[in-house]
């Protein structure tokens, strides 16, 4: 769910896999694996990860 939620909200702005990746200070593969669902994010990443998204970490969490 959360791997289809960060795809989703990245294309909703229209963001590359890099570009996401330099907003949130995260290598550009580690966007990749995680849209993949291939890796365990920590808590730390998350917050990262909707914070470049513009979003709460629980939107990310949960379905549309």
């Amino acid at each position: 769910m959360f791997a289809q939620q960060v795809r989703a909200q990245r294309k909703r702005l229209g963001l590359s896999q890099e570009e996401l990746a330099d907003r949130a200070e995260v290598h550009r593969t580690f966007i990749g694996a995680v849209e993949r669902a291939e890796t365990n994010v920590s808590i730390d990443n998350i917050a990262r990860i909707s914070a470049a998204l513009g979003v709460s970490a629980g939107d990310l969490l949960v379905e549309e």
